[in-house]
């Protein structure tokens, strides 16, 4: 596409065309946010080309960010003097007063020669990094441009590939000669790596764990970047593709992140199914490569043994190859996809290609959860210090947030962990050190005492154990503890112990090896929060499956440890008292019951996103009402209100190309009230599936029809598509022109307010936000924003881009009341009308489609 360059508000913005009105308001709006390190929420109905007004607007500012550091680099360097920081460095954070933090820091009081001493060195160490930053930067940039204009370099690299992989055959094959020749009872045991390797805490070993890798010709200094992040595997693909079609396509570096799960490429490791277990394999594969090059000559004898045990380290982290990948992701933008693609051909790892790239890049796109969630995104390498962040996709942030933090762990899942540690124990006791030893005597203590707080007895089948009375029980997470009689016990020591011995992973490789006993379960186990959203970001995936596939499908995968489950529990009980609740459910069985954690505070873990980052962008098409985002995030995180900047624009398509009616009664004069109690359904046409993967074939059967009588005038004169508010399809699908050309929203998506965890987050909005005069209170508020987000987001699916045209059908007498509509996006609001009667909303209906038939 051509470049058209705008400009708005005094800044140039490249543009592939020329870009609506809209779109240059948005994208000044978005750079004087990014400029003066703000929080920003920007609301762009979908159809007005959201995402290339973030694509151009932040990488201009980025381009003019990155020019005026060099300029103040080159000022500095030349004169000696320092430097103005108004671009030299990237700014901590946002400023003290969006975060409520003190002012300026007193005086030292030290001397004025010590004083001086201390900021002359400090200028000299600053002009000398910025000299090896230099360096740095050159020789990466002429290493791009040599991959993205030498070809011979790529046969290079092709020719180190088959050089490698012939090395690696014979290696292995002489490894299993010898192997097989010597000591073959040793190998086939395999038992080494079940035993628990010494267990020191923190505090004793002094240094901090993790895998030592060498990584330190892959790692440089991070340079300010904007990091990207939506909800899907497929709405991040999609903006990639949106990057490489903009006028920045072919200059920036660009990195996309993804779960090992997606990115991994060893066939072995894929195979476990599991995101638990891909990551703990992986993680094990390079501790193994680590021990291997730290052993000594005098060792070597003694060692000899283990290293025979099957411990490989994966074929695919190789230095020279991740140094070539990392190249060659920076040099083009590309997408998971093709970066699986590359790591395949090059034999190199994806997921360590793409994390190396992380500091050299301007652009990183990322899903949801390895921004959201701490752990996770440390593990990625991830650094949001004077970052930008822009959170796209945005109006179930909290939702999002609230689902990742939140555990539950049944009574099946207890006392399958408790049976299969006790036995673990049995087997390998003698081998195990004190520290362990004390350990697993603490897990065995808790899983005993969490299953009596339920009702029930460790000793016994769970399935046999039945409750008189079902019901729920909501507790502190301080009351919790007592009522357990755990409070006793150093749940943070536990819980690094379970991290850091792996001590699950050797649990489920004990239960495969040797079958240990299971209790039996009358139902698969349920995924934590945070591993239920992992798993909706696979390809193709909307949602989890909830329910066995069925012959013909994909199987699902590998369930992980009981364990693992109680593990994250065991992390949601170190939360602070006042931001969350625990769930006693009783239902049935003690194998049907179960415990869960339930957040409620979201923003505690978006306080250290907002604190680090220079700016952070909140952006969706539909993100009305933004009071949620206000009072439950960021007024909770400590941001000023003068510090939110909120940008909300219209459609780009005509006024009277849609038709937004409100119907308060149907043909008979019956008011049309869809409440709970008076709601009916009708019969289905074509329907929503329960499994995410029949959508597909679902949207394909119904936009065949469409088509077919479009062009067959027959009996046939459409199609009809009943949807939940909130399922598979009422989120990223496109039902652009005749697949949509009328939505009818039937009632009003309240959640149901009986719900103990709702009434739980009412009650805690109530205590903790302040009640505006006049206004409802928080905790009504929140199921009222609650569901007309649902309702903004599913009638978001009518209108698609500028010559789009449909009407939307709000179905309830309700919607007729003024504060309703307040909520209702404004592209939608300015335009409704209300009929209080069917006969004139009908007849307005049918003049709107037939003014409009000769469009389509």
């Amino acid at each position: 596409m051509a470049d058209k360059t705008q400009e708005a508000g005094g800044v140039h913005f490249p543009f592939p065309f020329t870009p609506y009105a809209i779109q240059k308001d948005f994208m000044a709006a978005l750079y004087q946010v990014l400029e003066a390190g703000k929080i920003g929420i920007f609301e762009s109905p979908t159809g007005t080309g959201k995402s290339l007004s973030l694509i151009c607007g932040a990488l201009s500012w980025l381009r003019d960010f990155e020019q005026k550091k060099r300029q103040e680099e080159e000022r500095l360097l030349e004169a000696g003097a320092p430097a103005s920081n108004n671009g030299l460095a990237p700014a901590p954070g946002l400023p003290s007063s969006c975060q409520g933090s003190p002012g300026t820091p007193e005086a030292t009081g030290e001397p004025d020669w010590i004083t001086q001493f201390v900021q002359k060195k400090e200028e000299r160490d600053l002009v000398d990094r910025l000299k090896e930053e230099q360096v740095r930067r050159k020789k990466r940039e002429e290493r791009l441009q040599q991959i993205r204009h030498n070809v011979k370099l790529r046969f290079t690299a092709k020719r180190m590939r088959q050089e490698d992989e012939e090395t690696e055959r014979l290696l292995r094959l002489s490894s299993e000669m010898l192997a097989a020749g010597t000591e073959p009872e040793q190998v086939a045991s395999g038992e080494e790596e079940l035993v628990l390797a010494e267990y020191e805490s923190d505090e004793e070993k002094g240094v901090p764990s993790g895998v030592d890798v060498d990584e330190d010709d892959l790692d440089e200094e991070h340079v300010t970047k904007i990091y990207y992040c939506s909800r899907t595997h497929s709405q991040l693909a999609q903006f990639v593709h949106e990057v490489q079609k903009s006028p920045f396509g072919q200059d920036t570096r660009l990195v996309s992140l993804g779960s090992r799960q997606n990115l991994c490429v060893n066939g072995d490791v894929r195979k476990l199914g599991s995101v638990q277990l891909i990551n703990d394999r992986c993680v094990e594969m390079q501790r193994s490569k680590h021990e291997r090059k730290s052993i000594t000559e005098e060792e070597e004898p003694t060692r000899r043994r283990r290293r025979q045990e099957p411990r490989a380290s994966c074929p695919f982290y190789s230095h020279e190859r991740l140094q070539l990948l990392r190249d060659e992701v920076l040099a083009g933008v590309k997408d998971v996809e093709q970066l699986v693609a590359l790591g395949k051909e090059a034999r190199a790892c994806p997921y360590y290609g793409g994390r190396f790239a992380i500091p050299a890049a301007q652009l990183v796109v990322l899903p949801y959860q390895m921004l959201l969630h701490a752990p996770t995104r440390q593990a990625a390498g991830i650094r949001l210090q004077g970052q930008v962040v822009v959170i796209d996709e945005a109006h179930n942030l909290i939702d999002t947030i609230t689902s990742i933090h939140s555990v539950e762990v049944r009574g099946a899942q207890l006392c399958q962990a408790h049976n299969q540690l006790l036995q673990y124990t049995e087997r390998y006791g003698k081998r195990l050190k004190a520290k362990n030893l004390m350990y697993i005597k603490q897990l065995l203590y808790l899983l005993e005492k969490f299953v009596a707080v339920l009702g029930g007895n460790i000793k016994q089948n769970p399935n046999t154990q039945s409750f008189s009375q079902a019901g729920t029980e909501l507790k502190t997470i301080n009351d919790f503890l007592f009522q357990s009689e755990i409070d006793n016990i150093n749940l943070f020591k536990v819980r690094r112990y379970c991290e850091k011995s792996k001590i699950s992973r050797k649990l489920l490789g004990f239960t495969e090896r040797y079958g240990a006993v299971l209790v039996p379960s009358m139902e698969q186990p349920k995924l934590s929060g945070f591993q239920d959203f992992l798993q909706s970001l696979q390809p193709g995936a909307v949602a989890a499956p909830a329910a066995p596939a069925e012959v013909g499908e994909d199987r699902s995968p590998r369930p992980a440890s009981p364990l693992m489950h109680v593990e994250g529990f065991l992390e949601a009980l170190t939360a602070a008292n006042q931001d969350g609740r625990v769930i006693l459910s009783r239902q049935g069985s003690l194998s049907q019951s179960s415990l869960k954690f339930l957040l409620l505070n979201p923003a505690v873990h978006f306080t250290q996103v907002v604190k680090e980052c220079r700016a952070v962008v909140i952006a969706g098409g539909t993100m009305q009402p933004v009071s949620d985002f206000r009072e439950q995030l960021l007024a909770s995180a400590g941001v000023e209100a003068e510090c939110v900047v909120e940008f909300s624009c219209g459609h780009v398509i005509p006024p009277d190309h849609i038709l937004p009616l409100v119907i308060c009664s149907g043909p008979s004069n019956q008011m049309l009230d869809f409440t709970y109690q008076k709601r009916g359904l009708p019969q289905m046409i074509f329907q929503e599936p329960k499994k995410a993967n029949r959508v597909e074939q679902v949207l394909l059967e119904y936009s065949r029809c469409i088509k077919h009588c479009g062009q067959a005038r027959g009996m046939e004169t459409g199609a009809l598509l009943l949807s939940v508010v909130g399922g598979k399809m009422s989120e990223g699908i496109n039902f652009s022109d005749d697949l949509g050309r009328c939505v009818v929203m039937v009632g009003m998506p309240y959640p149901n307010i009986t719900s103990p965890e709702l009434q739980e987050r009412m009650a805690y909005l109530d205590q903790t936000l302040p009640r505006a005069p006049g206004q409802a209170c928080p905790g009504k508020v929140l199921v009222e924003n609650l569901c007309m987000k649902a309702v903004n987001q599913s009638i978001g699916r009518a209108i698609r881009h500028q010559k789009d045209f449909a009407s939307i059908v709000l179905l309830d007498q309700r919607y007729a009341s003024p504060a309703i509509q307040a909520k209702l996006p404004a592209w939608i609001r300015n335009r409704v009308a209300v009929k209080a009667t069917f006969g004139p909303a009908f007849a307005a209906l049918r003049k709107f489609h037939r003014e409009k038939a000769g469009l389509s």
